[in-house]
């Protein structure tokens, strides 16, 4: 594989392309304009940057909001190419005076817990028209709705709903993410994989995984009984 094709660890990634966020294996970036008109010119501004380099993002355009995420498809994650065109699109963005908005930026996952993901995944894969995002998740391939992903329990769990939600957000808007939601009535059921991800529960019990792209490079701390911890 070349140089350009190598992937980077998440803390690399994050590092290289500071004015974005990583979140499940993409950079994102959020920026709200004035008006709809500011908005299209930024975007084909980066259409421009985009042709210019032969590397083409993800973007999704809401009246005067516009959000931008990208990796290398072919490398399966994200390489040199992501980290020169997101700090082409950082300086162009420095230069309408617009400051990235990264609170409301969220990845979510539907983690179903099973004993046997090969004898489930394919109903979700023809049911939900995706496709697979390597041997354990599945994807839309509009990128539009959330991804689902297959936790293998060690152990049946007949008791526990086999279904939670992973919501993955800017690593450095977890914590006020949690806040929030401690405060509208829920609570913690562990913070042992932090800042991995906190488990959360409503006040039924039903559990949400705030996730982040941190501690999970080679040579970080080890999840314990999570072979593919939440959030990837």
């Amino acid at each position: 594989m070349t140089a350009s094709r190598s992937t980077l660890t998440r803390t690399e990634a994050s590092r290289r392309a500071p004015g974005w966020r990583y979140l499940l294996g993409r950079l994102h970036l959020t920026i709200r304009f004035d008006d709809f008109r500011q908005a299209v010119a930024f975007v084909n501004a980066i259409g421009e940057l985009a042709e210019e380099q032969q590397h083409h993002p993800e973007i999704d355009i809401r009246y005067s909001l516009v959000h931008v995420a990208m990796n290398s498809h072919d490398a399966g994650g994200i390489t040199e190419r992501d980290i020169t065109l997101a700090t082409s699109i950082s300086r162009l963005l420095e230069r309408t005076g617009t400051r990235p908005e990264h609170d409301r930026l969220t990845e979510l996952e539907i983690a179903i817990d099973t004993m046997d993901a090969s004898a489930i995944m394919p109903f979700w894969r023809a049911v939900l028209g995706y496709v697979d995002d390597g041997s354990e998740a599945l994807i839309d391939p509009l990128r539009i709705g959330p991804s689902m992903w297959f936790q293998q329990l060690d152990e049946p769990r007949p008791v526990r709903n086999r279904i939670h939600l992973d919501v993955t957000v800017a690593h450095d808007e977890a914590e006020a993410r949690i806040a929030a939601a401690l405060t509208a009535g829920g609570r913690l059921v562990s913070d042992e994989s932090a800042p991995s991800f906190w488990i959360l529960a409503d006040a039924d019990g039903n559990e949400a995984c705030v996730c982040t792209w941190q501690a999970r490079d080679e040579g970080e701390r080890f999840v314990p009984g999570h072979e593919r911890s939440p959030g990837r």
